[in-house]
């Protein structure tokens, strides 16, 4: 009978994808508040560009990270 454990070396790698999702989760709404703010200057595009992209990669971060602390708690070896 096997018994479950967590595995730790995947466990820190999803704490770790959480930690730059946090990261992203504020830089990516504040550069979009800073572009909002400065429309008529002239990196109002590149910046939005930038926050917007950022704001999707913690959206990717937040999921790949939950399932792979996920994946470290229920999935056998």
């Amino acid at each position: 009978m096997e018994t479950k454990r967590t595995d730790k070396e995947v466990l820190t790698k999803g704490i770790r994808r959480m930690a730059i999702c946090l990261l992203l989760m504020f830089a990516g709404p504040f550069l979009l508040h800073v572009a909002f703010s400065n429309q008529e200057k002239p990196l109002y595009i590149p910046i939005l560009i930038v926050a917007i992209i950022l704001c999707v990669l913690a959206v990717y971060f937040l999921f790949k990270g939950i399932n792979t602390i996920l994946d470290s708690m229920f999935r056998k070896k």
